[in-house]
């Protein structure tokens, strides 16, 4: 390698500082679980350094996903092969709120829920449409969580609970999610790079 070329440092080999996400539903047992298959399968195409973890306000502890939420999780080609029967459900916890860098809520309640339980973290904590939506394209992911977190919680924002509805209200929410994911991704993208 000549001289002239030593300094250069190939782009997808940068090193990027990581960003811890928890998803968060209600029983995280669908829109949670779903929405961190779906970061992590985008992280690792993107290779983007992100940690995924999922969590539920009002959970049975250890239940494994729907088989509804497998089916739909298993309709979006781009999400390929995963472990979907390793998944257990898991309360939201003190460890998981002080590990996130943000955590993005299915609906209105499960914002409040944090705000609630956990009010020095309130400010990370977001609906997912309402980040997408709202926040600013400026800025690294502080300003951008500062510019979402102005607006108050909106059940118009909600990733409806799929519980309770048939096969294809469990697809229609999949879909809806994996949208939104990969509109995150956008948003977030390279802001972390060092």
């Amino acid at each position: 390698m000549s001289q002239d070329s030593s300094h250069l440092v190939d782009a997808t080999a940068r090193r990027r500082s990581p960003l811890n996400i928890v998803t968060l539903c209600t029983g995280n047992v669908a829109r949670s679980v779903m929405l961190g298959y779906m970061l992590t399968t985008i992280a690792a195409a993107t290779r983007e350094a992100w940690h995924v973890r999922t969590a539920g306000t009002h959970v049975t502890e250890g239940s494994a996903m729907s088989g509804r939420t497998r089916d739909a999780l298993m309709k979006i080609e781009e999400l390929g092969e995963h472990r979907y029967g390793a998944h257990r459900s898991h309360q939201l916890s003190v460890a998981d709120v002080e590990w996130a860098d943000v955590i993005l809520a299915a609906e209105a309640d499960n914002v409040n829920f944090v705000r609630r339980q956990f009010p020095n973290d309130a400010n990370k904590t977001v609906q997912l449409a309402q980040f997408v939506r709202f926040a600013s394209l400026d800025g690294d992911l502080v300003a951008r969580l500062r510019g979402a977190t102005q607006h108050e919680p909106s059940t118009e924002l909600n990733v409806a609970d799929p519980a309770g509805g048939d096969q294809t209200t469990y697809d229609d929410c999949a879909r809806q999610l994996w949208e939104l994911a990969q509109a995150f991704a956008l948003i977030v993208g390279d802001d972390r790079v060092n």
